[in-house]
């Protein structure tokens, strides 16, 4: 079976609600064949520092039904770990969510490196705001 590279997102949110804004258009590159979500996990840091991790399904009903046709339940890789690690660069009253998930996009593309014995040396993404910052540059 041919597997896309995998990656692991961190978004930061301020405050302790998810609004599942974000899922629609998670759902819709899942639709298009795109991503593959493996595992998704929610961190809220409260105002004392306290932290608390969360499956889609931990943060109410609403919100649940909302992730629920994004992620499969029995894709459980991200470790409690995991979320403590992100804890720690959160401040109080804030939250993130990670997402572990497949570039299924480049799933053809990666078997064929491997089938020739092809190793990956640098795989690195550019934040936007790193982009913007060149392109103002160079205006």
């Amino acid at each position: 079976m041919a597997l896309g590279p995998v990656e692991m997102l961190v978004v930061k949110f301020p405050g302790n609600q998810f609004s599942g804004e974000i899922a629609p258009a998670l759902a819709d590159l899942i639709e298009t064949g795109l991503v593959r979500v493996i595992d998704l996990l929610f961190v809220l840091k409260d105002e004392d520092g306290a932290l608390f991790v969360y499956e889609a399904n931990g943060l109410g009903d609403e919100i649940a039904a909302v992730y629920e046709p994004v992620v499969q339940a029995d894709d459980e890789l991200l470790s409690q770990t995991d979320a403590e690690t992100v804890g720690v660069l959160l401040e109080p009253n804030s939250s993130a969510a990670l997402l572990l998930f497949e570039n299924a996009w480049a799933a053809q593309f990666a078997q064929a490196v491997r089938n020739a014995n092809g190793e990956v040396l640098i795989n690195s993404r550019i934040p936007y705001a790193v982009i913007e910052e060149v392109l103002a540059e160079t205006a």
